[in-house]
């Protein structure tokens, strides 16, 4: 699968320069012409793209997992986490659909890419793993909790109204099909 990374809205100019360089984000800073003709500084942080993958079993049903890391609310999402540097999106796909449920997939299919804001260079790649069989014990990292939860495809659908519902890139396709039979179609046929 050839994944082609989307351009950002606001990319890093070429003449920016960094001005910090963190564990999770650097900072870029660079002098903007304004309108005016006067001059500002402007700044943009970047980060480690990520992806978030929903597997379906055998059954049918989706797996979420409820998630629990030191310092925040638990919250639900699929599987997921970041790219590793040299790692593709695909491979850091089937990466933590292994490392968080220890579930294997025979096809992935890429749902969405997306920059969930301007203002980082970030991309979220989102996938749909399909034909999920159990092949091992999760193995997480000592700062996370998972829990699995197999969800109907509606119960999926109504995740969009959860607040703890983390995959806000989805959130809007999961309520169009909540309220349109024609787009609930449409979206079962990308799972299905």
């Amino acid at each position: 699968m050839n994944i082609q990374r989307p351009t950002s809205p606001q990319p890093i100019p070429d003449n920016a320069k960094l001005v910090f360089k963190g564990q999770l984000f650097d900072v870029y800073q660079w002098e903007q012409e304004l309108f005016d003709g006067s001059k500002k500084i402007f700044e943009k942080i970047k980060r480690p793209d990520t992806v978030v993958v929903f597997p379906v079993l055998a059954d049918g049903s989706i797996l979420l997992t409820k998630q629990s890391q030191p310092g925040r609310e638990a919250f639900v999402d699929g599987a997921g986490g970041r790219v590793d540097e040299g790692e593709d999106p695909l491979q850091a796909a089937k990466r933590e659909l292994l490392e968080e449920t220890g579930y294997e997939a025979k096809e992935y299919v890429l749902w969405k890419a997306i920059h969930p804001t301007a203002k980082i260079e970030w991309v979220v790649y989102v996938f749909i793993a399909k034909d999920c069989t159990k092949s091992k014990e999760k193995n997480l990292e000592g700062g996370e909790k998972v829990d699995l939860m197999p969800v109907t495809f509606q119960e999926f659908l109504e995740q969009s109204k959860n607040e703890h519902f983390r995959a806000r890139e989805v959130v809007p396709d999961l309520l169009e099909a909540y309220y349109d039979e024609g787009k609930k179609e449409e979206l079962k046929k990308i799972f299905y």
